[in-house]
């Protein structure tokens, strides 16, 4: 078998496991954020944190509680890794520095998990079960509150109430993350990968000395990284290192629990609505714009120049030999399509043009299908935007869901739109601009200019992914990736929950003869376009100063 075909076929197979999960998961979602009921542990849990699970809240409130609950996982994250050099566990590592120490508590609470450290040589159990493990539950969970806030904002009318945010994260974190997770941990565990608590182990003798590795509760960790759209690596190598990834397999189904929750929320929405063919028109949108990218992406990557690539029959430069040119492919667009950030293979190796396609993936605003929540109000952010062009088009007040987008709502939108490129295009021009930074860069010129962009962006979209040619482990990095993640996740938060509360607050227009039909094939086509189009309008000129000038040259 063909390298390409075993790509393809790897893709097919990925498909369909998506389809045959799309209505379950989905349906099942829908249940478990419309339910009245409390389960026992549930009740304990609000008896615990004090909350009323079945107050209602306006969107202020539920802003409250979505900062209130991120401000004091950073500062937990924070302090407890400043004293790991204290706690048992610790695999004798010393406390993390104050800049790093901020940098991945905030990386880790915005469900960036963005690593400037050696996960093996930096983080002892403690800190890698009860910080980050526990933040990679409870983070996607934030997501998934908030997507269905905005979905109530559409579906409710005449009432400023959102639901309740305590129940929504508890909901997310005990009814669908945690059982799916579990499930899939055992899988991995069947595949290969570790999960202990073992200290660090001498490999054998090389030259220079023998060769350390630590254990850890791998297949636990990583299978809420994929799933909650995480991505931070037990391991420096992530998911191209074998303890964490041993088998194609393992790759394959580590892609589809990437994949999961983000493409199977789009029936969940459809269904709070109370139209499945709207929840269908972002699928198909959703689904167009990643199977477009892969095939982008395997075309650039199997492309032949020269006697090397023919050799290695495409760029095997930077991917693991186990999961080929096709399954790093499918990984690395999936990857920075959502907010994983994990990785397989080393994206700074890619081709120019295929680097510029990862790249590009996270500029979307990682929609496509995006991250675990994140994705569909980011998405429906997009929808927005889309008839509201359409209304200028035609002369008409734009509709969406038989709600009105005024300016109120086109403004709310519009700034949720810009802020992640406000961050990128900014913080990436003083980081070129002053002395320092550029030292950080392996490379120079166009790849190296690469390298920073893809840094910021993948800080402000809360991606996590690095180009991995630059050294980010300085305060300059830490500290301005670190405020690029914190602005990328809740200012657009701040922005949706408003827009959610506005539309609660209408009253529904019926549908008349020059409304625009949203669940059919021409808007999808619209939506994909208007996504293009201000993606390119926004990034074309940084696109052009990096990838487009390295991969063209």
């Amino acid at each position: 078998m063909g390298p390409v075909l075993a790509g393809v076929l790897q893709l097919v197979a990925l498909t369909a496991a998506l389809a045959l999960a799309y209505k379950p998961l989905g349906s099942h979602m829908a249940r478990v954020y419309s339910s009245g009921k409390h389960l026992r542990v549930e009740r304990w849990i609000y008896q615990g944190i004090g909350a009323d699970p079945d107050t209602q809240m306006r969107w202020p409130a539920y802003l409250r509680g979505v900062l209130a609950f991120s401000a004091v996982g950073v500062l937990f994250l924070y302090a407890l890794q400043r004293l790991q050099g204290h706690l048992p566990g610790s695999l004798g590592f010393a406390s993390i520095d104050p800049d790093q120490a901020f940098n991945t508590a905030v990386s880790f609470v915005t469900n960036t998990n963005w690593q400037s450290y050696y996960g093996e040589q930096a983080m002892g159990h403690v800190v890698q079960t009860a910080g980050l493990a526990v933040q990679n539950f409870v983070s996607a969970a934030v997501g998934m509150a908030v997507a269905v806030a905005l979905v109530r904002g559409f579906a409710r009318s005449r009432t400023g109430e959102l639901g309740n945010f305590w129940a929504d994260l508890v909901r997310g974190v005990v009814r669908v993350l945690v059982p799916i997770a579990a499930v899939a941990a055992v899988v991995l565990v069947a595949c290969g990968v570790i999960q202990n608590f073992s200290g660090i182990h001498e490999v054998g003798q090389f030259t220079g000395g023998a060769q350390q590795w630590n254990g850890g509760a791998v297949a636990s960790q990583e299978a809420i990284k994929e799933l909650g759209t995480n991505g931070g690596g037990y391991f420096n190598a992530n998911s191209a290192h074998p303890f964490e990834n041993p088998t194609p397999f393992s790759n394959l189904f580590e892609i589809f629990l990437i994949l999961l929750i983000p493409f199977s929320i789009t029936r969940t929405f459809g269904l709070m609505v109370g139209s499945v063919k709207q929840g269908y028109a972002i699928l198909a949108t959703m689904g167009t714009i990643w199977v477009g990218f892969v095939a982008l992406m395997m075309w650039t990557e199997f492309s032949h120049h020269g006697p090397a690539f023919e050799l290695a029959n495409g760029a095997m430069e930077g991917k693991e030999v186990r999961f080929g040119i096709g399954g790093s492919s499918i990984f690395a667009v999936s990857t920075t399509l959502t907010s994983t950030g994990a990785v397989d293979s080393f994206h700074s190796s890619f081709t120019g043009l295929g680097g510029g396609i990862t790249l590009l993936g996270m500029m979307l605003g990682e929609i496509a299908p995006g991250g675990v929540g994140s994705g569909l109000y980011g998405m429906l952010i997009m929808a927005i935007i889309a008839v509201f062009i359409a209304g200028l088009m035609v002369g008409r007040t734009p509709e969406y869901l038989g709600k009105k987008i005024g300016p109120r709502e086109i403004k709310l939108a519009a700034c949720s739109l810009l802020v992640t490129p406000a961050l990128v295009l900014v913080f990436t021009a003083f980081a070129m601009a002053l002395p320092t930074p550029p030292n950080s860069m392996t490379n120079s010129g166009a790849h190296g200019f690469t390298e920073i962009l893809y840094a910021y962006t993948s800080g402000a979209n809360n991606n996590g992914s690095a180009f991995a040619g630059l050294n980010a482990d300085t305060q300059w990095f830490n500290t301005t990736i670190g405020l690029a993640m914190l602005l990328g996740r809740f200012l657009p938060m701040v922005f949706v929950l408003a827009l959610a509360g506005s539309l609660a607050e209408q009253q529904p227009v019926p549908a008349t003869a020059g409304t625009l039909r949203t669940d059919k094939p021409l808007y999808a086509g619209l939506l994909v376009g208007t996504i293009v189009v201000i993606t390119g309008l926004t990034y074309f000129p940084a696109l052009a100063l990096g990838p487009l000038a390295e991969g063209l040259a």
